[in-house]
């Protein structure tokens, strides 16, 4: 999983004025939850990869009455499959703990929101020569760290959420049938239990990726609010820092990226439903190891709750391996493709004739989009899911090939419906795709113009008497303005 443990306490101090002073929680006893030496605030020595160890571990009696506090809690937890306070509550702590290469998350400056704001309406100018589709961009934000938490788990919620409630519904499964009424307050407390595991998994994935993330649309899928272009300064920094890039180079190119997902997602109205309906449809697949499940409800100890933490670090679920599954997979991936491969193309030919460095800005992306950080590893191993466009290269191929063979509006016309865009076949032929579309093209509209003539209709095998009469037909059809007989 992470190296970075988790943490139950409080969140400690935001960064000096890290999201402008906002939402700072008081530390108990005067001590913060989580320094360097002490990463969970449970006592000296407290911490290592396993925080239910650290609250029954090494700690000194005047933790002890917190650390059960902080399992009363999780244990009376009573809403979704997650335990979204407890997930909001992780990430931000581990964005105030900062990112592993050293940097604190720290509050935008009015010159940073400018230098944001300017590079992300210049984007839109550019752009404006190299799509049909107009700006989709409201407003635009330069945003801390901890604001890229806050404003996007309500995206990561819709994403996790189908997912965690198999898990949660497979742990009230696991018992008999017979057993499961008189088994009720166990297994509450297993589903409480699973929401706080899933509540701290996500929340150290979010807050890992907080520290990597340049936009709001860094995974291909739109996590902030809908028209809201944003970028997170201390990470476009990071992100350019041992290039060799100007730095406003650096910015007005992930500006450029950011501008043209915020293009796609506002005006194809379908995509955003497309894309988390697939994540959906994907988790309706995963099946839960119920064995692993069995052995770990049939052994829980109270005392010992990171039992169930360790089952979800090794992995319960796994895909069905079904024909439904499988395509639910391939679904996504080649949607995600599509997306980053229409930005890759898009951005490159905005950018190519501008910008110096475009062509090793543009390898540096698609090398970072194609291994993936950390977090998205985490966020793999958690529900089996790589949000990563694999074909990412295949698809800026073909979205280049259509640019040539049909123009911006013809190229960007694909994505008015779902069943329009090239599939996972067709990325492994774009130039095949391509022509074969334009074949088809074309003889729909000679189909259409001779409809429109009156020459689509068949014929009876005709004598040479009525060769003749025809004739005379066409004649008087041509003198009077009618067709010939029959017309």
């Amino acid at each position: 999983m992470s190296d970075t443990p988790f943490g139950f306490g409080l969140p400690p101090e935001e960064p000096e004025n890290g999201d402008e002073g906002k939402k700072k929680d008081p530390i108990e006893g005067g001590q913060s939850a989580g320094g360097p030496g002490n990463p969970l605030g449970f006592g000296p020595g407290a911490g290592g990869d396993n925080p239910f160890a650290a609250m029954f571990g090494s700690m000194n009696p005047n933790d002890l009455g917190a650390a059960f506090q902080q399992l009363g809690q999780m244990l009376s937890y009573e809403g979704g499959p997650v335990n979204w306070d407890m997930a909001k509550q992780i990430a931000r702590q581990t964005v105030s703990q900062g990112a592993p290469d050293g940097s604190k998350d720290a509050s935008v400056g009015p010159s940073e929101r400018t230098a944001v704001d300017e590079a992300l309406r210049l984007a839109d100018l550019w752009l404006d020569g190299v799509t049909s589709m107009p700006s989709g961009s409201v407003s635009t934000v330069a945003w801390s760290r901890a604001e890229w938490v806050e404003a996007s788990l309500p995206a990561w919620q819709q994403l996790v959420d189908p997912v965690a409630e198999r898990v949660g519904l497979a742990m009230g499964d696991v018992l008999p049938e017979e057993m499961q009424a008189m088994a009720g307050p166990l297994i509450g407390m297993m589903r409480s239990m699973g929401g706080a595991m899933f509540g701290q998994q996500i929340g150290q994935a979010v807050g890992v990726l907080a520290g990597e993330v340049v936009g709001s649309t860094d995974i291909g899928l739109p996590l902030g609010p809908a028209g809201k272009a944003a970028l997170l300064p201390l990470n476009v920094e990071k992100f350019g820092k041992d290039l060799s890039v100007p730095q406003d180079e650096v910015r007005l190119y992930l500006a450029l990226r950011e501008a043209a997902h915020q293009r796609l997602f506002a005006h194809v109205p379908w995509l955003r439903s497309h894309l988390f309906g697939a994540v959906e449809a994907y988790a309706r697949g995963i099946k839960v190891d119920t064995s692993k499940l069995e052995d770990v409800v049939g052994q829980f100890d109270p005392s010992q709750p990171e039992q169930l933490q360790d089952a979800l670090q090794q992995g319960m679920f796994q895909p069905e391996d079904t024909p439904e599954q499988k395509a639910s997979l391939a679904r996504l991936e080649t949607a995600l493709a599509l997306v980053e491969g229409w930005v890759d193309a898009v951005v490159h030919e905005a950018a190519k004739s501008r910008l110096t460095s475009s062509d090793a800005l543009r390898e540096t992306m698609r090398r970072r989009r194609a291994s993936g950080g950390p977090a998205e590893q985490t966020f793999a191993t958690l529900i089996g899911l790589q949000l990563r466009p694999r074909r990412l290269r295949d698809a800026s191929r073909l979205w280049a090939s259509l640019t040539d063979a049909r123009g911006l509006e013809g190229r960007d016309a694909l994505w008015s419906h779902p069943d329009m865009l090239p599939t996972a076949h067709d990325l492994d032929d774009p130039d095949g795709f391509v022509h074969h579309e334009q074949a088809d093209f074309s003889e729909l509209d000679k189909m259409l113009g001779e409809a429109a003539k009156g020459s689509g209709k068949p014929k009876a095998p005709e004598t040479d008497a009525d060769a003749d009469d025809q004739g005379e037909g066409k004649g008087k059809g041509d003198e009077d303005g009618k067709g010939g007989p029959g017309q």
